[in-house]
């Protein structure tokens, strides 16, 4: 498996083993349409913008290059690395709470009401498309882009540790790095915690510019989330909506949903297939040519808007999802990459949970045709 498959899958069951270590230790109940949304808000584009982040930086880097930092010694350019990176994070963070435009994108990641390990993973479509402004200028100060990926790669996986619901304090951690402790209070839906706590991985910053904030109180009933913004399902809303209101428009209205048409454990299990389908995508990131790497993009990014507006209580969304649920297996069952065995048997529960969601339809047919007539 490619190092970014990797990744996805032990961050997948880090998020999973603390949803039922939660439930185990704390009786905190999972609600599994936030923490699937969470899984795949973003994922499949947040992934592919990562790499227009990339290509970008490398341009600056080849181009506007002023080459103060690779003149430095290999240490001193990671040491430089480890904390510019970090504080360019700090600005970035600060500054999309201050504008509207990227507010509207980071907005995204405040509205889950449930702090846990998924929140991290919980962001807009162009997320990473706002990074690069504010961490391009290190490829203008000349680090280099293997440093720099490397970097940016621990600084996140910090962050992501940032976001666990299980860590109360992390011990004579919480003096100098940003920790659960800290960052939850970041999270909270209060008005006087919306500006606080806007480091990634040192409490430095927040602390030479005045925005750190402590609370000790902080315990079981804090509220999580962002007041007065509706808290959708379906990753193309969410990524959309924001946006929409900046510029004055509407989304257009849901219709009603029935719990039987949007049954939380359909949802969940559809959504655990797609994060499962993206693992996949990001193992073919060798071979960014094939066919397979954007089928296997464009069916993922095509589940994750029928399964999101199967929340919304869509209509067409049902049939949408179990018509390409069915068709996976048909359209990928001869590429050997797929006919491994994990690969495989992902193909087969597709086509199962396509084949439930079609018996799902069909009883919710039949139960809206016995209904009178108005």
């Amino acid at each position: 498996m490619s190092p970014s498959a990797i990744a996805c899958a032990v961050g997948g069951g880090l998020i999973l083993a603390e949803a039922l270590l939660l439930r185990m230790m704390r009786r905190e109940h999972t609600v599994w349409p936030e923490l699937v949304f969470n899984l795949n808000s973003g994922h499949i584009l947040m992934w592919a913008f990562r790499g227009v982040e990339i290509a970008a930086y490398a341009a600056v880097l080849a181009h506007l290059n002023l080459h103060w930092i690779d003149r430095l010694p290999r240490a001193a350019q990671w040491t430089f690395a480890l904390f510019a990176w970090d504080l360019c994070f700090y600005w970035r963070h600060r500054t999309h709470h201050r504008f509207g435009l990227l507010w509207a994108v980071h907005v995204v990641h405040h509205q889950g009401k449930n702090f846990n390990l998924s929140l991290c993973n919980r962001n807009s479509w162009y997320a990473s498309l706002t990074d690069f402004p504010f961490t391009g200028v290190l490829a203008v100060l000349g680090l280099p882009l293997d440093i720099y990926v490397a970097i940016s790669s621990f600084h996140y996986a910090v962050q992501f540790f940032n976001h666990c619901g299980l860590v109360r304090s992390a011990g004579v951690l919480d003096r100098f790095l940003v920790t659960p402790r800290h960052h939850r209070v970041h999270h909270r839906a209060e008005p006087q915690f919306f500006n606080c706590n806007f480091g990634g991985t040192f409490l430095l910053w927040d602390k030479i510019f005045g925005t750190f904030t402590r609370n000790d109180d902080d315990h079981v009933d804090a509220r999580y989330g962002v007041d007065g913004i509706a808290n959708s399902c379906n990753p193309l809303r969410a990524s959309h909506e924001p946006l929409l209101q900046l510029a004055g428009a509407r989304w257009p209205a849901s219709e009603h949903c029935s719990p039987a048409r949007a049954s939380a454990v359909f949802v969940a299990s559809g959504g655990l297939l797609l994060y499962g389908m993206l693992i996949c995508w990001l193992n073919t990131q060798h071979d960014a040519h094939s066919d397979l790497h954007w089928m296997l993009m464009g069916c993922t990014l095509a589940g994750t808007i029928a399964l999101g507006a199967h929340c919304d209580g869509k209509r067409w969304a049902l049939p949408a999802w179990c018509a390409l649920a069915l068709a996976l297996p048909a359209l990928l069952h001869g590429d050997r990459t797929m006919s491994d065995t994990v690969p495989a048997a992902l193909l087969v529960l597709f086509a199962v949970h396509g084949v439930f969601g079609m018996i799902q339809f069909a009883r919710n047919a039949a139960a809206s045709a016995r209904l009178p007539q108005r």
